[in-house]
C-alpha cells in the first residue's frame, strides 16, 4: 500500500522571501519615513536613531508571518498595540504609516506578488485600526 505525504503549504514568511526580504521592506519603509515630506509627522514621533526599529520590525514581521518568533522571545507579553499605547496615533499618522509601508512593499517587489499585496493589505488595516481619533 502506497502512502502519500503532503508537502505543507509555505508560510507567508516563506512566501514573502523570509528575513532578508522583510529587512529590505523595513529599510525601505524607514528610508521613506526619513526622506519623504509626506511622512514627516510619522517621522517626528520616532526617536532620532531608527537603527533599533530597523532591527526590531523585520523580526516582528517575521514571527507574525510564520517565521522565527525571535521578537516574541525578546518581548514576552507584548504586542504592537501595547508597544504603541503611549503614542497619540490619529488617523493621519496611521495613514502615513500604512502608506509608507504599502509603498515600501511595492518598491521591494517580492517575487510572490499575491502575498506582497496581502501583507500590504493586512498591515494597512492593522495600522489604521490603531488610530485613536
Amino acid at each position: 500500500m502506497a502512502t502519500t505525504t503532503e508537502t505543507p503549504a509555505a508560510s507567508p514568511y516563506d512566501r514573502i522571501g523570509g528575513h532578508a526580504v522583510l529587512r529590505r521592506i523595513t529599510d525601505r519603509f524607514y528610508d521613506l519615513m526619513e526622506t519623504e515630506p509626506a511622512f514627516a509627522e510619522l517621522r517626528a514621533m520616532h526617536a532620532s536613531d531608527l537603527a533599533p526599529m530597523r532591527e526590531s520590525l523585520p523580526l516582528f514581521l517575521g514571527g507574525w508571518s510564520g517565521g522565527p518568533r525571535t521578537w516574541w522571545d525578546a518581548n514576552p507579553g507584548k504586542c504592537m498595540v501595547s508597544m504603541h499605547a503611549p503614542f497619540r496615533i490619529d488617523k493621519a499618522i496611521a495613514g502615513q504609516w500604512a502608506d509608507a509601508m504599502r509603498r515600501a512593499i511595492a518598491d521591494v517587489a517580492p517575487e510572490d506578488a499575491a502575498i506582497a499585496e496581502a501583507l500590504a493589505d493586512v498591515l494597512d488595516r492593522m495600522a489604521r485600526g490603531m488610530a485613536k481619533a
